[in-house]
């Protein structure tokens, strides 16, 4: 039997909030093959974050195999639209969810986990967002184009730039994307289609750039609709679930343990010959010309 293996290896994780989602999945799963685990919180979700973790709001979601819990070495609030404490706006420094946060740019989150850990050996990132994500991309103005671009894309290359100098030879990084970078999704806007696209775009790009000059290998998933909090805000996720479980190859919902298995496996040294890809892991809808559960079927 051939197992992952990730004792001694430093994993941060960017982009968890809650126990719902793929990152969360991921940096247990990660913890689980004995990965050390560093988590990345969106600012103004930290302190939510640290008490429902306290008041062990999310200990079912934590159970492992072996009936412990998942747990992370340090927790670091993370605003990925600032590189540099200078790039923070004035009404940002001053509101309240920012107040009592500090070093917060991804720069300096960078030389944090270097000082308190040294190098790591892991990347994930697991953000998304877009101000006007319910809006349609015909709709979406230049600032919530350009916003969902800067924190779901351009995010992944200023991570990239500032972690991979502190990152081992051999190590890994992963993005996660959606099939909207390739395909129309009706509804999935404000301009996250496009911020997905440029995404896995710049995953071949950098896995050549930052291959060559850091021997690190760079992959993305194109993951299928998971009912998170995070794609609750689209408006249409059920709609979303239901038509991947009524057109998929495998007729059966997506579970966040399903993508997490293939991120531990993509991160690990068994992936070692495979880097500038993005993987499905959708139940195969993406392989589908055709919605058979079209009207237009019908006889």
């Amino acid at each position: 039997m051939i197992n992952i293996d990730l004792k001694g290896k430093k994993a941060f994780i960017v982009g968890i909030a809650d126990d719902q989602g793929f990152g969360f999945e991921i940096a247990k799963t990660l913890f689980e093959a004995g990965a050390e685990i560093i988590i990345g919180t969106w600012t103004p979700l930290v302190n939510i974050f640290e008490m429902s973790w306290k008041n062990k709001k999310f200990d079912a979601s934590r159970k492992l195999k072996d009936g412990s819990l998942f747990e992370y070495k340090k927790l670091y609030p993370i605003d990925a639209a600032f590189d540099y404490p200078e790039d923070v706006p004035k009404d940002v420094l001053e509101n309240k969810r920012y107040k009592n946060q500090a070093r917060y740019t991804i720069s300096e989150v960078a030389e944090n986990i270097k000082n308190d850990f040294g190098n790591i050996d892991i990347l994930v990132h697991s953000l998304a967002n877009s101000p006007e994500i319910t809006k349609s991309l015909f709709e979406t103005s230049r600032k919530g184009y350009l916003s969902a671009l800067s924190a779901s894309s351009y995010s992944f290359i200023s991570l990239l730039s500032h972690f991979a100098p502190i990152m081992n030879k051999n190590s890994a990084a992963l993005a996660l994307s959606y099939i909207a970078s390739t395909r129309a999704i009706p509804g999935y806007g404000g301009g996250m289609s496009t911020a997905k696209a440029a995404l896995e775009s710049d995953i071949k790009t950098l896995a050549f750039e930052v291959g060559r000059k850091f021997k690190i290998r760079l992959n993305c998933i194109s993951a299928g609709p998971l009912k998170s909090r995070a794609a609750k805000a689209i408006g249409m996720i059920d709609n979303m679930i239901n038509y991947s479980k009524a057109n998929a190859p495998l007729q059966k919902e997506l579970h966040a343990k399903e993508v997490a298995n293939v991120a531990t496996f993509l991160l690990s040294d068994l992936a070692s010959a495979i880097t500038g890809d993005t993987i499905f892991v959708d139940n195969g809808l993406h392989a589908m010309g055709m919605a058979i559960d079209s009207k237009s079927l019908e006889n």
